[in-house]
């Protein structure tokens, strides 16, 4: 293969930067890699919509800014958020040319909801709770047209770095045949790490192998401490957890507890709801809540997906209250970028779940995380079309760069327990499929997210932390990559958690329950 561009995963960033690198000028010989089918990403599964400023008097690009600082709670990068909510209009409008189709009323306006932490409402959504579906739709259709190649069924093991540049990746194939997939640039859009825990939104995919890949490689990621857990996911044996969207919350949905009293602000900001609904579960020693939407007019209408999906469980929003619990939902943290999503290896480039631009910050604002992905994949493949070769000191990755005194650095490698990262930088070995016999990896999966959940998860603890790590560290010879890429992950994860002693936006200490910002309003960096 002679590829310009690389795209690893096919969720709303990777797909939006495949369908643009077919339109620029000049045009870019695109592949895809992706480990499912195309439109099996964690995108399909988003349900409350995209947050742009598209008209309306009490709505601004600098409101939504100030939402989105206020949500990441000190530590947004301010010049990442202002790309963000600019440039995100546009995006918006150009996938709707391409085909995706919003909800709108009877004069053809679209209909907009306001979810937690949103001071006006800003979101448009496809199918009441089905917008993800519907983009993935539209993208997936433009990429099938447009790339040169589109690898379903492959995986990708480790990036391929020769003379200090990124030059493509070493992956498996449906058969399990190991081929070098060279490419002049590669795009990081793997996603995010939601199957590190028991319950979680994302679907079984979402293994943060980006962000392991990229670690292996000695590049730099950061803010992986904060993991949004979304508070109301249905709960229901399911996996992925359904999720009831925040929008539900918005058109007046009640959060109550198992006594029926309400106990917190059901349009605070998701790190706040979730960390009083755990406070109230482990209060009352229950293991849910419960959404109160029988007050709800033409919820069937208003929600189809969600009415749909309420009714598969033999659930009536009309006449029950539904039972929820916080469920990990999004991986803030990542592969550190520039403005433009390039990290620090040459050759590299990282947009959506999987990459740190620092628009979010310590915790994420409600329906952001669809609109990053098609911004920022589109300064991507700008900036490749431009011949930009290697990263700059702006946004999140410029403050490391240019701000030592905005950043820690840690390190995985070396650091207790070993066994995580090979001690020369080079790929981890990989054997033949199936990686061992399918009930180990199985095991190991559960095992790792039962750690991770107890000790790692909404509520954490120095000693926790510690618990975590000794079992994680048990699972390091791991041959299966994507548990040896679980493993990697939520041993960053925990190391950068032990790392913060303080809480803030979606990373709660219950031994530092204060904010510290004469020590922590910064970065914590894995490099």
């Amino acid at each position: 293969m002679d590829l310009d561009l690389l795209v690893l995963g096919s969720g709303v960033a990777g797909l939006s930067a495949a369908v643009r690198a077919a339109a620029v000028e000049p045009r870019l010989r695109v592949g895809v890699l992706t480990k499912a089918e195309l439109s099996q990403s964690v995108t399909r599964w988003a349900q409350g919509g995209v947050a742009a400023v598209l008209g309306g008097d009490e709505d601004s690009t600098d409101l939504h800014l100030a939402d989105t600082l206020a949500a990441g709670a000190g530590l947004c990068d301010a010049e990442a958020v202002r790309v963000l909510v600019d440039e995100g209009p546009l995006r918006v409008n150009e996938l709707m040319a391409l085909g995706a189709v919003f909800d709108r009323d009877h004069e053809g306006v679209l209909l907009k909801a306001r979810e937690g932490g949103h001071s006006v409402p800003r979101v448009v959504h496809a199918g009441g709770a089905a917008t993800g579906a519907e983009i993935e739709r539209a993208l997936v259709e433009a990429v099938r047209a447009t790339a040169a190649v589109v690898l379903e069924g492959w995986f990708a093991l480790d990036l391929i770095v020769e003379e200090r540049r990124c030059r493509g990746v070493v992956a498996i194939d449906p058969a399990g045949a190991r081929h070098d997939v060279r490419a002049s640039q590669v795009l990081m859009a793997t996603g995010g790490a939601g199957q590190l825990f028991a319950v979680t939104t994302n679907p079984e995919e979402a293994t943060g192998d980006g962000v392991a890949m990229a670690l292996r490689a000695d590049v730099a990621v950061a803010d992986v401490e904060f993991i949004q857990f979304h508070p109301t996911a249905l709960h229901h044996p399911a996996m992925p957890r359904p999720l009831l969207s925040e929008a539900l919350r918005g058109h007046g949905a009640l959060l109550r507890d198992a006594n029926g009293d309400r106990f917190v602000d059901e349009m605070q900001p998701r790190d706040v709801v979730s960390r009083a609904m755990t406070a109230r579960m482990l209060e009352q020693e229950v293991d849910h809540l419960w959404l109160d939407a029988t007050g709800l007019d033409r919820f069937d209408q208003r929600f189809p997906t969600i009415a749909a999906t309420l009714a598969g469980a033999d659930l009536d929003p009309a006449v029950e209250w539904l039972p929820i619990a916080p469920a990990a939902h999004y991986l803030v943290g990542g592969i550190l970028t520039d403005l433009d999503g390039a990290s620090a290896l040459p050759g590299l480039w990282a947009c959506g779940e999987v990459a740190c631009t620092g628009v979010h910050g310590a915790n994420r604002l409600a329906s952001n995380s669809l609109l990053e992905g098609m911004v920022f994949a589109a300064r991507v493949v700008e900036s490749i079309a431009s011949g930009k070769s290697s990263p700059e000191p702006s946004g999140a990755l410029g403050s490391f760069l240019r701000a030592p005194a905005s950043r820690r650095v840690l390190s995985l490698r070396g650091s207790p327990p070993t066994g995580a990262l090979p001690p020369d930088g080079g790929s981890l070995p990989v054997g033949s499929p199936p990686y061992g016999p399918p009930g180990d990896v199985v095991k190991a999966r559960e095992v790792l997210q039962r750690a991770m959940t107890s000790g790692a998860g909404v509520l954490r603890s120095a000693s926790s932390l510690a618990d975590t790590a000794s079992v994680l560290a048990s699972l390091s010879s791991a041959v299966h990559p994507e548990v040896r890429n679980l493993v990697v992950v939520g041993l960053a994860v925990v190391l950068a958690a032990s790392g913060r002693e303080e809480s803030r936006g979606a990373h709660n200490r219950t031994d530092f329950p204060a904010v510290d910002d004469a020590r922590f309003c910064r970065r914590l960096v894995i490099a």
